[in-house]
C-alpha cells in the first residue's frame, strides 16, 4: 500500500464567517449545546476581527465577524451570507502537509507560520479548495492552550447543556455543473483521498430535479467529503438554489454524529431548531426496506427521523432547515449503527422535502 503523504488525525475546527459572531455564538450555545471556550478580538490584540470558539466533545466551531466594512471577512459575508470559510484539518506536521499538497497542485492560501504564546506554539498553513473555501492544516502537538495562540479562554455565563454531538461525520460541498469530477480529482491527486462512493442522477432525482454526488475519503476514513453538482431536471435543483444564493461553490452541510439521535433531536426541537419535514407515508414501508432496528419506529416517526441500511448496519439521520436566511448552509444529525453509507434510500424523500421548501421560497 502506498504511503499516505497526508496523514490526518481528524477535523480540527470548522470556521464560519458570519455577520454577528457574538449573537451566532449564543445561538449555537443555546440551540446546539456548544460550550464557549475561547475568544479573540480587540481585547486580545485582534484589530480586524472577533472570533468565538465553541466546543462539544470533538466538534469545534469558530465563529468570526469583521470589525470593519472593508475586510476579507466582511466581503465574504456580503457575497455569501453566513457561511463556512475554513475546514481545518488536524495534522502532525503542518509544513509537510502544505508542501506535499502544493507540489501536487494545490493553490496556497497561507504559507506555514508559527503561532506562539506562553502555552507553547502551533503551526498553521492553508490551501484553497472549491470556491473561496480553504483547508487549514493545524499542528498543535507543542501547544497546551485552549485553542490557538491569539485566543484567550472564555466561558459564558449561559450554561449550555450538551445534546450529545460527538464528532464531524462528513462535510458536503456544492459545486457548479460539470465541476464535481474536477474536485474529486483534486482530492485524489492533491490530497491522496480515495473515491468512496458515487451517486448519479438516477439515485438522486425526483419528478422535477436531480443532482450527482461523489464521496471522497482520506486514508483512515476520518475525513469524508461528498461533492455535489446539479444535474438536468425540469426545474431548479437544490444545488442550483444554493449556488445562486451563496454566489458560487461552498460548504452545503455539516453532518455531526450522535450516539443517541432520539435524545439529540428531541433537545434540538425543544430549543427551536427547525428540520425538514418528511410526510408520514415515508414510514409506512420503511421497515420492509431496513429490517430490524433497536429504536421504536413510533419515536422516530414522531421526531421525523429517517432510517436507512447498508451491508454493514443501519443509520438514522435528519436534516435541519438552513440555519441562516439564505437557503444555503444546514446541518445533518446522524447516528451510525454499523452503516458506513450516506442514506441513499432516503434521497428521494429528502429531495422532495427540500423541493417543498424551495417552492415556498419561490425558487423551484
Amino acid at each position: 500500500m502506498a504511503q499516505d503523504f497526508l496523514p490526518i488525525n481528524g477535523t480540527d475546527y470548522i470556521e464560519f464567517y458570519v455577520g454577528n459572531a457574538k449573537q451566532a455564538s449564543l445561538f449555537y450555545q443555546h440551540c446546539f449545546g456548544f460550550q464557549l471556550v475561547a475568544y479573540s478580538g480587540p481585547e486580545t490584540g485582534s484589530r480586524e476581527r472577533a472570533s468565538y470558539v465553541l466546543q462539544q466533545n470533538k466538534v469545534r466551531l469558530v465563529l468570526t465577524s469583521s470589525l470593519h466594512q472593508h475586510s476579507e471577512v466582511a466581503e465574504h459575508v456580503k457575497k455569501h451570507g453566513d457561511g463556512v470559510k475554513v475546514l481545518a484539518l488536524w495534522v502532525d506536521d503542518a509544513r509537510q502537509s502544505f508542501e506535499e499538497t502544493v507540489k501536487r497542485g494545490a493553490k496556497p492560501a497561507a504559507e506555514p507560520r508559527v503561532l506562539h504564546d506562553e502555552q507553547g506554539e502551533a503551526v498553521v498553513a492553508s490551501i484553497y479548495t472549491y470556491g473561496e473555501t480553504i483547508h487549514t492544516f493545524v499542528e498543535r502537538k507543542n501547544y497546551r492552550g485552549v485553542f490557538l495562540p491569539g485566543f484567550k479562554p472564555l466561558k459564558s455565563s449561559f450554561k449550555a447543556k450538551p445534546i450529545g454531538l460527538q464528532y464531524v461525520d462528513h462535510c458536503v460541498g456544492n459545486v457548479e455543473l460539470g465541476q464535481m469530477n474536477r474536485w474529486v480529482e483534486f482530492y485524489e491527486k492533491v490530497m491522496g483521498f480515495n473515491l468512496l462512493v458515487t451517486f448519479d442522477d438516477k439515485d438522486i432525482s425526483t419528478e422535477y430535479s436531480a443532482l450527482m454526488s461523489k464521496v471522497v475519503s482520506n486514508g483512515n476514513g476520518y475525513i469524508k467529503f461528498p461533492i455535489n453538482e446539479p444535474a438536468d431536471g425540469k426545474k431548479k435543483s437544490q444545488i442550483e438554489e444554493y449556488l445562486d444564493f451563496y454566489n458560487g461553490p461552498g460548504v452545503q452541510h455539516i453532518a455531526i454524529a450522535t450516539h443517541d439521535i432520539i435524545e439529540t433531536v428531541s433537545e434540538l426541537r425543544q430549543r427551536g431548531v427547525e428540520f425538514l419535514y418528511v410526510p408520514e407515508v415515508y414510514y409506512e414501508d420503511v421497515m420492509d426496506r431496513v429490517g430490524n432496528i433497536n429504536e421504536s419506529l413510533e419515536e422516530l416517526k414522531k421526531l421525523n427521523i429517517l432510517i436507512d441500511r447498508d451491508e454493514e448496519g443501519y443509520l438514522l439521520q435528519i436534516f435541519t432547515k438552513p440555519v441562516q436566511d439564505r437557503p444555503t448552509v444546514f446541518f445533518e444529525i446522524i447516528e451510525r449503527n454499523g452503516a458506513k453509507s450516506f442514506g441513499k434510500g432516503n434521497f428521494k424523500a429528502l429531495f422532495e422535502s427540500i423541493e417543498r421548501e424551495q417552492a415556498l421560497r419561490g425558487n423551484l
